[in-house]
């Protein structure tokens, strides 16, 4: 499941004890970030991993696709927070919202985008993908202490 608001991400994230998955795209525009969900997420061994490991967030910025206000925001801070300046890209990340502000503590783990490399088998781009995203995920701070 892909959901796109962080406030229902943060609580799913901190209950499942999974880090936040953030996809930030450009869905009705982006040739490399439609084929990152065609080649990668769509393939059952994406999926799999997924519903075992993250929580997917899906940050869209699309050019004919109303938004919200409030989910434009939403998106716009966390591509300033992550200094995202191209798309696809894929931040994972844990977060706490801060009772007294109702801000968020972010705290990244790495990034992704599109999987390349000699390495990469065309067709079997996910097999990349999850390798590079287990590099990431073994990077968990909070094992690091």
């Amino acid at each position: 499941t892909w959901y796109t608001s962080l406030d229902s991400v943060v609580t799913i994230s901190n209950e499942t004890k999974k880090p936040i998955f953030g996809f930030f795209t450009g869905s009705d525009w982006c040739g490399w970030c439609i084929k990152l969900q065609k080649n990668v997420f769509a393939k059952q061994a994406f999926i799999d991993w997924a519903s075992e490991s993250v929580v997917l967030l899906e940050l869209d910025f699309p050019r004919s696709v109303p938004q919200s206000t409030e989910l434009k925001t939403q998106n716009q801070n966390l591509q300033r927070a992550f200094a995202v300046n191209g798309y696809p890209t894929v931040w994972i990340f844990t977060a706490v919202k801060d009772a007294t502000t109702a801000n968020f503590n972010l705290t990244a783990w790495g990034k992704l985008g599109y999987p390349a490399g000699p390495d990469v088998v065309a067709g079997k781009e996910e097999v990349k993908f999850l390798a590079d995203a287990a590099a990431v995920m073994a990077k968990d701070p909070a094992k690091a202490n």
